[in-house]
């Protein structure tokens, strides 16, 4: 068997040769130009099995030639490397029809890996996804970030960015999982289509399926129309179910007929309507302990998680805040609010927060800053009066008096409440041990970066019990975490 070539284009040369030595490990023959001329040489000349390649070069950007390559050779397949980690990075490339998107700077070992993969496939046409809207600038896409945390979920977008799969969207409260669902429907193949959202946690209960699939004139008290309900309205487009884990157990039956069947029914109907909608969900809660306490379907969970996208609290991608905040004053600047600045110790104080609420949190504190104070300059001594003196309703929680056993026992009893005229499932006791083990095991886990010798000393347990729940609760150990 041949050796194959791997054609490497990048003007650093510091990463050619770290890339050539890399690769030629692997056993594969590599090419490294510092150029965009070199590169199109090759390929031209039918050199390489595959491109791994910076997006900005000395002579040209490599988006302007992918079109060409694809045209040219579409079975070689394109890694594109960039520093600019932005959603539009990610979605350009894809639009484009490259193989796979890296941030830089990124893990060898993860590059290596791919590498073995595409080239152990059969030759694939590239196909290029639908180009995002005329005109559409990194300005006007809704993600504001570059951090790691966000790398794989801009990855994964790009990726959803050709398909109309189902995706289940999880984070806490405020991490912008709508705005997610909206980037990913109008850079989508459907957004020539409606985008209709609902929040499963608004809808009385009784009007649940009302809302979801519309009414007949007389189907219950109040109906004195026709009324359409949102799987009609996103006819051809996207359903966002946001809070679906707020969704009443008998809805879930409906929606997962629906799901499985592609057609619903009108309450008080009786013809049966086909649907074409791509749906996404959302929720902060965590659904697999749902389904053990008997208040979401399995066979509905695994009907929306078809991919699942996790969203990163704010905490998590601190590098972040200041481009965050910078946004957010800029979008108040646009509705009529003066102009602020942040000063650098004011920013750094902004990057030490906890931030509970997320970026909401972040976005509100900023408008406030806008309107409420006269100063040009936000100042440190502002932002200390702001997140740490103004308490709850600056953003930042109250400190809690009462003790843990007091919250467990207030969260039991809401458990217990929400089985009205029943009693919950079997095996409550391991399940309530499960949701206090996660969480202690995790944070143990975060605080000793990874080291389950660290850990397990902390926790007071044998490494090998502590390897067993590791795998039990399918806890990821990164090492090195902040």
């Amino acid at each position: 068997m041949s050796t194959q070539t791997i054609l490497v284009a990048d003007d650093d040369p510091a990463i050619r040769t770290v890339l050539s030595q890399a690769l030629g490990r692997q056993g594969y023959a590599v090419k490294c130009a510092s150029n965009v001329a070199t590169l199109w040489n090759w390929i031209e000349n039918r050199q390489g099995d595959l491109v791994i390649t910076d997006v900005v070069m000395p002579d040209e950007n490599i988006f302007d030639i992918l079109p060409l390559i694809r045209q040219t050779r579409p079975e070689l397949p394109v890694i594109v490397m960039s520093a600019q980690n932005t959603l539009l990075t990610a979605v350009t490339a894809t639009e484009q029809g490259a193989y796979d998107y890296l941030p830089k700077p990124f893990d060898l070992n993860e590059l290596t890996a791919m590498v073995k993969k595409v080239l152990s496939q059969a030759p694939v046409t590239n196909q290029a996804s639908p180009r995002r809207p005329s005109g559409a600038e990194e300005t006007d896409l809704p993600i504001v970030g570059r951090s790691a945390a966000m790398q794989d979920v801009y990855r994964v977008m790009a990726r959803l960015m050709r398909t109309d799969l189902t995706v289940m969207i999880t984070g806490e409260s405020g991490t912008g999982k709508e705005l997610i669902a909206r980037a990913l429907h109008d850079y989508g193949r459907r957004r020539d289509k409606p985008f209709v959202a609902v929040n499963m946690a608004a809808i009385p209960r009784e009007l649940i399926e009302s809302e979801l699939f519309g009414h007949e004139k007389g189907a219950f008290t109040g109906a004195a129309t026709k009324t359409a309900g949102r799987f009609e309205q996103a006819e051809g487009g996207t359903l966002f179910l946001d809070e679906i884990g707020d969704m009443p157990f008998e809805a879930q039956t409906r929606l997962l007929r629906v799901l499985q069947e592609g057609e619903f029914t009108t309450v008080g109907g009786r013809a049966s309507r086909k649907t074409d909608v791509r749906i996404i969900a959302a929720t902060n809660r965590d659904l697999r302990q749902l389904i053990e306490q008997g208040l979401f379907r399995e066979d509905l969970f695994y009907r929306l998680n078809v991919v699942p996208m996790r969203l990163p609290p704010l905490r998590d991608r601190r590098d972040d805040i200041p481009d965050l905040a910078r946004h957010f004053l800029s979008e108040a600047e646009k509705t009529g609010l003066p102009r602020k600045v942040i000063d650098k110790a004011a920013m750094d104080l902004l990057c030490q927060h906890t931030w509970p609420g997320n970026i909401r949190e972040l976005e509100n504190l900023v408008r406030r800053l806008a309107a409420l104070y006269a100063e040009d300059v936000i100042d440190e001594e502002i932002i200390r009066a702001e997140i740490f003196e103004r308490g709850p309703t600056g953003g930042s929680p109250a400190v809690e008096s009462e003790g843990l056993g007091e919250a467990v026992e207030k969260h039991l009893a809401q458990y217990f409440d929400m089985h009205v005229g029943g009693l919950p499932p079997p095996g409550l006791y391991e399940r309530v041990l499960r949701e206090v083990e996660l969480p202690l095991i995790e944070l143990s886990l975060k605080a000793t970066k990874g080291n389950q010798i660290k850990a397990s000393e902390l926790l007071g347990v044998n490494r090998n019990t502590l390897r067993k729940k590791i795998r039990e609760l399918d806890i990821e150990v990164v090492r090195g975490v902040k």
